[in-house]
């Protein structure tokens, strides 16, 4: 089987990971369960392994440090009496729960930085040109949702359960290798041809783990040149997607 080693700059680090676990199952940063955040990341890490992707060291550091806090909540107290010190000992949750929040204020400030650059980049100080003839620009046009490569990592677990990838299978079917860009042709063109949008597990037409960690990477770089457009409704609802060029047209027929 050929080796993809790849490495996606759409990962922004552990902490952006934590941080999307914690708004993806609603949990309170200021009360973090352990044992459950813990084995969501470990899932998210073994997925991404499973894509054969670089993962940076900091990811299993991350994974490490979640663990040794695991073990320790879990861990019987024999002592018989509990000294008072130790009923003060600091919750080793609380390094985290700080780390979290610092990150969040950033994220969120670099957020707000982006708004207003986007807002600043409208103004202009020449005398307006009629741009109308030229019609709406894909900038024009709004996304319908704001979907991470964490929620497609999510989207992709519960493909791998359905296939059952785990299991190694007792026949094997030699096919063509084909390469990202060309599957990412071959998608494009599907959903051009579909006129409408389709949801993500119909693109995973094989069971091999070969085309579905292809056509996996293929979708990442269709989203990250907006050649697709994504969207889900809810937390673990299913994912759609649909061409870009497909959406326009239809928007463009809404506002005609």
């Amino acid at each position: 089987m050929k080796q993809y080693e790849v490495k996606i700059d759409a990962f922004e680090g552990p902490l952006d990971l934590l941080l999307h676990l914690i708004q993806r199952f609603e949990i309170d940063i200021y009360d973090i369960p352990v044992s459950e955040i813990t084995d969501q990341y470990v899932l998210y890490i073994h997925t991404m392994k499973e894509l054969e992707l670089d993962i940076a060291s900091e990811y299993l550091v991350m994974a490490a440090e979640l663990l040794a806090m695991k073990s320790k909540s879990i861990l019987p107290n024999h002592e018989e009496q509990a000294d008072w010190d130790a009923l003060l000992e600091e919750d080793p949750r609380e390094e985290l729960m700080n780390r979290l929040i610092i990150y969040k204020q950033f994220k969120e400030a670099a957020i707000i930085f982006q708004e207003k650059e986007s807002e600043r980049a409208m103004i202009f100080t020449r005398n307006p040109v009629d741009l109308s003839e030229y019609g709406p620009g894909p900038e024009d046009i709004a996304m319908p949702t704001d979907v991470s490569v964490y929620d497609m990592l999510g989207a992709l677990q519960k493909l791998f359960k359905r296939k059952k990838l785990q299991e190694p299978l007792q026949t094997k079917i030699v096919r063509e290798e084909i390469s990202i860009e060309k599957r990412m042709e071959e998608i494009v063109g599907h959903l051009k041809q579909l006129k409408k949008r389709t949801n993500f597990v119909s693109l995973f037409p094989y069971n091999d783990k070969e085309s579905i960690v292809v056509t996996f990477l293929a979708i990442l770089e269709l989203m990250k040149t907006k050649e697709i457009v994504v969207e889900q409704e809810d937390n673990f609802s299913e994912i759609f997607l649909m061409s870009r060029e497909i959406f326009e047209n239809k928007q463009a027929e809404v506002y005609s």
